[in-house]
């Protein structure tokens, strides 16, 4: 990195006259040296100090361009660790015609999956639990919390919650809650899901290793088994530069209208 960032910064002593305010100047350069391949995923960038030396510019100005840069997705801040060019993501198509778990959908793609427990747990239920899944005041739920992780690369954060009489040891589940539940007989068979936008707050963004604020989804989702009885609510949040969801969709024909 070091010869990259000595072409880099050096060269913008020599733009200074070009009338652009200095920090997109350099928001550029760096921009640019990206798509270039000067520098590349996960190579780190000089201290803020460094920069200013070597670009002759204010660390004011160095400070801006970079917060520019992380907000665009382009560098990524660790804290304790510094500013890093950001991975390349390849978008992840899924149907939204098919109930898989990620574990199974991510296999096929051929990725390799892993995932990182944030909570595993049995709780007295929330409002929400409690009308979702259909429970009582003394009944239990079973939380599951998990960050999942495809490449290497944090994709979502999954919040599950299901009836402790259907879970009543989360710490028993491995890869794939789905297929602990197909154990037990329990495996959902339809969902209904909802997605909408949201913008990532600061604990959840740290965790999807992107800027706060960034352009996520939000999927509540409703599993029901065979017989009609709900078994799992869950609310995930999906890093929004990762994700296209995709639905096929009928032109209903005239036998078909008012049909359920």
């Amino acid at each position: 990195m070091s010869e990259a960032a000595d072409q880099i910064f050096a060269t913008l002593k020599h733009q200074a006259q070009s009338g652009a305010p200095l920090y997109l100047q350099l928001r550029k350069s760096i921009e640019d040296a990206v798509n270039r391949g000067l520098i590349g995923p996960g190579d780190a960038l000089p201290s803020e100090r460094d920069i200013a030396t070597k670009a002759d510019i204010s660390r004011v100005t160095v400070r801006k361009a970079v917060q520019d840069l992380v907000k665009g997705g382009i560098l990524v801040q660790r804290h304790g660790s510094g500013t890093f060019v950001a991975r390349r993501m390849e978008r992840v198509e899924q149907s939204l015609s098919r109930l898989t778990s990620f574990t199974e959908d991510m296999a096929r793609r051929g990725m390799v999956v892993r995932s990182a427990w944030l909570d595993r747990g049995l709780y007295a239920p929330s409002p929400d639990e409690m009308m979702v899944l259909g429970l009582s005041s003394n009944e239990l739920v079973a939380r599951v919390a998990r960050l999942r992780i495809a490449n290497d690369t944090p994709l979502a954060i999954e919040r599950a919650s299901l009836s402790a009489s259907v879970l009543p040891d989360p710490a028993d589940i491995g890869s794939s809650l789905y297929a602990a539940l197909e154990l037990t007989g329990n495996r959902p068979v339809r969902a209904v899901q909802r997605i909408s936008a949201a913008n990532l707050g600061d604990s959840d963004a740290r965790l999807l290793e992107v800027p706060p604020g960034i352009a996520g989804l939000h999927i509540e989702r409703i599993s029901y088994l065979a017989s009609g009885k709900v078994i799992e609510f869950t609310r995930s949040i999906y890093r929004g530069d990762a994700y296209d969801f995709v639905a096929e969709l009928r032109l209903t024909g005239p036998s078909e209208e008012g049909r359920p």
